[in-house]
C-alpha cells in the first residue's frame, strides 16, 4: 500500500516558497502564444465536444477556475456534462441520484447526512477533508444547475489488482473486463516510466514501474472509452430532443493524463476521430522564475510530432 502515495511525490521534497509572478493569473493560447482574457477563452472553448480542465490535483486555485468555467458555460445556455477522473463509470448512479437531490430542499443537518452519505459511497470517507472539500464543490455545483455527471475511471479495486499483478498477471475474466484501444508505444511508455521512476525519489523499482505504467495506460484507456460513451449518449438524447441544450463534455483530470495530449485524449481520437477536443493546462508556476517561453517548449520525443503541452495555459 506504500507505493501509491509514491506516486505522487517523494516524501523528502522541500516545500515550495510563495512567490509573485507576473504569469500568475494568465491566460495564454499556446497556438499563437498571446494572452487572452476568461471571456475570450469560454467562448473558444465553448462548442468542442469535450473540454479538459487538466488540473494539479492538490491546487485550490485550480478548483476554483473549474468551477467558474461551468458556471459560465451554464450561463451561455451550454450545460456540460460533468466527467470525473476521481471517480468510477461504476460510481455514475451514485453521482445522478446525488444530482437528483438537489430537487428537494433540505435543511442544514439534512444536508450533512447528505454530504457524509455520497462521500462514504464514493469511498472518500478516509481521503482528506481538504481533498474532498475540492470535489464536493464541484458536486453541489453540478447538483445546483442539474448537470448530469459521470465517473470516468477504473474502480479502485481494479487499479489496485493491475498495479500488484500487472496486467499479464490478471485473470482472464478480469482481462475481460478492462478496454483495450490498443495503442502502445515503447517510447512513450519509456517516458512515462522515466517519470514513475523520478517520483520515486530515483530508486530503481523495474518491476513496480512496469506494472504502474500497465495500471496508467488501463486508466487512459477506460477514461477514453467512458468520454465516448457519453458523447455518443449525448448526440442520441439530442436526437430524441431537439430543443434540449447540447453542452460539451467538461472532463475534470489530473494534468498528466492529458499532457501533449499522448494520454487520454489520443485514445480518445483512437476510439472516434470525429470528436472534437480541446485541454486547457491548469499550470503552476515553476519553482525558479520562468519566462514563457519555457512554458512553452513543445514535447520531442522520438516518433511524435512536437507538440505544446495544452491549447491553453492557464497559470497560477
Amino acid at each position: 500500500l506504500f507505493v501509491i502515495p509514491a506516486i505522487f511525490a517523494c516524501a523528502t521534497a522541500p516545500k515550495i516558497p510563495v512567490r509573485q509572478d507576473p504569469l500568475i493569473g494568465k491566460i495564454i493560447h499556446t497556438a499563437n502564444e498571446q494572452p487572452i482574457s476568461f471571456n475570450t477563452l469560454v467562448d473558444e472553448i465553448a462548442d468542442f465536444d469535450v473540454i479538459y480542465l487538466s488540473e494539479k490535483h492538490d491546487n485550490p486555485m485550480h478548483h476554483a477556475i473549474q468551477n467558474r468555467i461551468i458556471q459560465s458555460l451554464v450561463k451561455q445556455e451550454k450545460p456540460p456534462i460533468l466527467g470525473f477522473e476521481f471517480f468510477s463509470m461504476e460510481d455514475t448512479p451514485l453521482l445522478l441520484n446525488f444530482s437528483d437531490s438537489g430537487k428537494a430542499p433540505h435543511s442544514a443537518k439534512m444536508e450533512t447526512a447528505v454530504e457524509r452519505q455520497i462521500r462514504k459511497k464514493l469511498g472518500w470517507d478516509s481521503q482528506s477533508d481538504t481533498m474532498w472539500a475540492y470535489y464536493y464543490d464541484l458536486l453541489k455545483l453540478a447538483r445546483e444547475n442539474q448537470l448530469m455527471m459521470a465517473g470516468l475511471d477504473l474502480s479502485s479495486s481494479q487499479k489496485r489488482r493491475i498495479t500488484r499483478k500487472g496486467l499479464d498477471g490478471l485473470t482472464p475474466i478480469e482481462k475481460k473486463l478492462i478496454f483495450s484501444s490498443r495503442l502502445s508505444d515503447e517510447r512513450y511508455a519509456m517516458y512515462m516510466k522515466s517519470i514513475f521512476e523520478s517520483v520515486h525519489c530515483g530508486m530503481g523499482h523495474g518491476k513496480m514501474t512496469a506494472r504502474l505504467y500497465d495500471t496508467w495506460v488501463a486508466r487512459n484507456d477506460k477514461m477514453a472509452l467512458s468520454i465516448s460513451q457519453l458523447y455518443e449518449s449525448q448526440l442520441h438524447q439530442a436526437q430524441l430532443n431537439e430543443k434540449s441544450a447540447k453542452g460539451p463534455i467538461l472532463v475534470i483530470i489530473g494534468g498528466g493524463h492529458t499532457e501533449y495530449g499522448l494520454g487520454v485524449m489520443d485514445r480518445v481520437r483512437a476510439i472516434d476521430p470525429d470528436i472534437s477536443q480541446v485541454n486547457i493546462g491548469l499550470t503552476e508556476i515553476t519553482r525558479e522564475p520562468s519566462d514563457l517561453g519555457a512554458y512553452l517548449q513543445p514535447l520531442e520525443l522520438e516518433g511524435f510530432e512536437p507538440v505544446m503541452s495544452a491549447d491553453y495555459l492557464w497559470f497560477t
